[in-house]
């Protein structure tokens, strides 16, 4: 499924303070990949107790209100007595927590939980003051439920993953520690000196009514694509040097004619790291009989610049949508108990489906990138397949075998799943927005984005070495020595599932881009 769960011991750094405001993107992922510890402001938890007093009014209150005092969804006719709500928000975690299949994440776990209790934190739920501080105690001790990878609609947002944490703080479930280890909640919260909380009226249903899941998800996609695409122009520059292309159609004043950001940003980027490049130099003259390089290498730009400018798009959203107050029924500014639909995923779903689009298309670029390194018809005077000795070796042909068959699979995850949509709950929610689902192929779509162009990465640096003498760019040239720290240059065929597992690692550790930009400065 998606990528495989890290259970290893999360570094401590410095407390997020979640108050009536959002929570940066920073700090999501903070929370959630670095284990910062959180706490509530005093504005919060004040606010928080003065909310509750109005939904205590309406718990005493006879007449039906729902979420307070009655059923939920289809069954939200039901009025139920005062005697039976303890139990009727407990019966709700328990028969909500019905997700099915692996584990998910442990830091999609934590940044649900953050923007849970971001909601929780602007007084809007009805929810006292414990039962905040629970979900902060809980992400400070480093405990993180067990949440599985089936279950959500997205709509009433993401109710399944949600249940299963709030499942946790009433001291039931399973929770794994910092190190990893699975214990039962209860267990795990004792260790931790904290007591299971007993949900009051309204508590039980303001735990799972939020977009936080996909929500979460979206934010980590957005933290690693925003270092993949400077990853991609890297992959593509070494392409073009190595291909013997050229970084005349990078000019700025040609992107200028067509001033999209993104494409401005991919298009400097890639002169960045082609400048001062020997091989592109050998070439340049009035001598050279090249016309024009294929898309592939002179589109370059235009493509990863629609990425960067659609990932702006989803960074908008993703922002409103930390600045939202999601719960059904919400408490108002002026103390009303109003029924709403802003748990519907439909605004995150979109742009989770989207952003699997262009993730599906900058992968497929670079195949086609590394696939014309491999064929002699068009590598310019390389070997076929790169290989030592064509014929008695393979070189890299089957390293794009691999690209291929990732890329196919990334076009199928690049279907939307938001176009669909399975009525529930008796027809009462009768249109969901399947943005769970959207996220979930996201994360595998980002996962094999980044092993494409780590295998981009690992064939251009072996053409560009068999370009010698002729040297390549200095950002170049540092990007190709720091594989060569675990990945040894051009010659007879090796084993070499390892060596491109080696490129993935130093791909997705930003270690590649780091050692480009060691030469040409911060890329954009």
């Amino acid at each position: 499924m998606s990528a495989s769960i890290d259970n290893t011991a999360i570094q401590p750094t410095p407390t997020v303070t979640v108050g009536l405001g959002p929570v940066s993107f920073e700090e999501v992922v903070r929370v959630a990949r670095s284990g910062a510890s959180v706490e509530l402001s005093d504005e919060s938890l004040a606010v928080i107790a003065d909310s509750r007093t109005r939904i205590q009014e309406l718990a005493d209150d006879p007449k039906p209100v729902y979420g307070v005092s009655t059923g939920f969804g289809a069954l939200a006719s039901r009025h139920i007595p005062q005697e039976l709500r303890t139990q009727l928000q407990r019966s709700l975690i328990r028969s909500h927590a019905a997700g099915s299949g692996a584990e998910v994440e442990a830091e999609v776990v934590r940044a649900m939980m953050l923007l849970r209790l971001s909601t929780l934190a602007t007084g809007r739920t009805g929810v006292r003051p414990q039962v905040a501080e629970a979900y902060a105690g809980m992400l400070s001790a480093g405990l993180t439920p067990v949440v599985y990878e089936y279950g959500s609609l997205g709509c009433s947002g993401d109710l399944a993953p949600l249940a299963h944490v709030a499942l946790a703080i009433i001291g039931e479930g399973q929770v794994r520690t910092a190190e990893g280890e699975l214990l039962p909640a209860g267990e795990a919260l004792a260790v931790a000196g904290m007591e299971p909380i007993t949900l009051a009226e309204k508590e039980g249903l303001a735990l799972i009514n939020g977009t936080d899941g996909m929500l979460g998800m979206l934010v980590l996609a957005l933290d690693d694509l925003d270092a993949l695409v400077k990853l991609a122009d890297l992959a593509a520059a070494m392409s073009v040097e190595g291909l013997l292309g050229t970084d005349r159609v990078f000019a700025a004043d040609l992107q200028a004619l067509r001033p999209h950001p993104g494409q401005a940003v991919a298009a400097e980027n890639m002169v960045r790291v082609l400048a001062d490049s020997a091989i592109v130099a050998s070439h340049r003259g009035p001598d050279c009989a090249r016309v024009q390089d294929a898309y592939s290498l002179r589109c370059a730009p235009q493509v990863a610049g629609a990425v960067r400018d659609t990932l702006a798009h989803a960074r908008t959203v993703a922002a409103r949508e930390l600045a939202s107050a999601v719960d059904n029924p919400v408490v108002t500014l002026d103390g009303r108990v109003e029924s709403n639909g802003n748990f519907h995923g439909a605004p995150v779903a979109y742009v989770l489906d989207f952003l699997a689009i262009v993730v599906a298309d900058l992968a497929s670029i670079s195949e086609r990138r590394t696939d014309r390194f491999l064929d002699v018809a068009r590598n310019h005077g390389l070997n076929a397949f790169l290989a030592d000795d064509p014929g008695v070796d393979s070189g890299h042909m089957i390293a794009q075998y691999t690209q291929a068959a990732i890329v196919s699979e990334l076009k199928r995850l690049a279907n939307p799943a938001s176009t669909d949509s399975i009525p529930s709950s008796a027809m009462q929610e009768d249109h969901v927005s399947m943005g769970w689902s959207a996220a979930r192929k996201l994360r595998r779509a980002v996962d094999g984005l980044t092993r494409v162009l780590a295998i981009e990465i690992l064939t251009a640096a072996r053409g560009i070495d068999l370009r010698a003498p002729l040297t390549s760019s200095p950002a170049t040239a540092a990007v190709i020595a720091a594989l060569r720290q675990e990945v040894p240059g051009p010659g007879t065929d090796r084993y070499l599932a390892p060596e491109i597992e080696a490129a993935v690692r130093l791909a997705a550790s930003g270690t590649l881009v780091a050692a480009a930009e060691s030469a040409t400065g911060p890329l954009s």
